[in-house]
């Protein structure tokens, strides 16, 4: 296990000076952003048509020692306003090719949302069964467009080498492991998640359990913390749509890992995914309104690297 970063928060450095900074602070493992909502100032997609460049890209990573944990897309490749859609389709089959010719074995992205007909302009996240209009906007999204979608998508991402690793996001068809989990039965092992505990912690869903229950199913990691302020929660609910930078009257924001919850829930978390078989990158996604990007960043840094496993488990010699 290892930690990384998802660099979209250094967007203003060049990709050489981040590489070199992130060392320093012995994080080895980077995930690009390719487009969409992620910045792909880092990870041109243009590479796609340009050999000397895609070469010239390969080679600074390597030279510096470090690990591409992930490509990520995160868009809305299923949203009823046709451009959107197919420009986030677009952006994500390139970055399947990408990830193909890279050596990556990981897309990141969201699962995407209709709306609640052909005709909708807008996406329409259902979070009730009734009044029973929802329950059947709810069994043609996934009928008649989240499924076949993926069904296609997916068996192109396994023809190019490719696990899509969809984020539990609230506002996409899949926020939950029940929801991811109806997915990866209808499409295949090409899909698993891409585990933030931050979206799970807000919802009221315990990761170390989440964790159990997606087991092998859980691709790839983030590393984000979310606080939940009761004072507010528990009169106005967590389903908040104030803005992220009204911190003191919001029921949750996002964190620095460690300060939302302590080393006694992370310490949990890395061996819990240790558990279910997860070795490989704790991803720093960095929205801590509170911290500026380099002291959120390093805390993360120190923090994870005193959390997280390295070496393989000892023989059980006691036992």
């Amino acid at each position: 296990m290892q930690v990384g970063v998802f660099t979209v928060l250094f967007a203003q450095q060049p990709l050489d000076k981040v590489l070199d900074y992130i060392k320093k602070h012995n994080v080895h493992a980077i995930e690009l952003g390719t487009g969409n909502y992620p910045n792909p100032v880092h990870c041109d997609l243009g590479m796609l048509e340009n050999k000397a460049k895609l070469d010239s890209f390969k080679k600074t990573i390597a030279d510096k020692g470090i690990t591409i944990s992930a490509l990520s897309c995160h868009g809305n490749p299923l949203h009823p306003n046709k451009e959107i859609a197919k420009t986030h389709q677009e952006v994500e089959r390139k970055t399947i090719l990408l990830a193909e010719k890279l050596g990556v074995e990981r897309v990141n992205d969201f699962s995407g949302c209709p709306g609640d007909s052909p005709d909708a302009k807008y996406p329409n996240w259902v979070t009730c069964p009734w009044p029973h209009d929802y329950s059947k906007i709810l069994e043609w999204q996934w009928n008649e467009v989240v499924i076949p979608y993926w069904k296609e998508r997916g068996k192109f991402a396994a023809d190019h080498g490719v696990k899509f690793c969809f984020e539990m996001h609230p506002g996409f068809v899949v926020y939950s492991p029940e929801t991811l989990l109806r997915l990866r039965e209808a499409i295949g092992p090409v899909v698993g998640a891409n585990f933030d505990p931050s979206h799970l912690f807000w919802q009221g869903i315990d990761p170390i359990k989440a964790i159990r229950k997606l087991g092998s199913a859980v691709y790839h990691v983030h590393a984000k913390d979310t606080k939940i302020y009761e004072a507010n929660s528990e009169v106005n609910g967590v389903l908040d749509t104030k803005s992220y930078k009204d911190e003191i009257n919001r029921s949750w924001i996002f964190r620095t890992v460690g300060y939302g919850h302590g080393a006694d829930f992370w310490g949990d978390f890395v061996s819990t995914l240790r558990m279910v078989g997860y070795d490989w990158v704790l991803s720093i996604e960095h929205e801590d309104s509170l911290m500026s990007t380099g002291e959120g960043f390093a805390k993360a840094a120190k923090f994870l690297n005193d959390i997280i496993i390295r070496e393989k488990a000892g023989e059980a010699w006691w036992a």
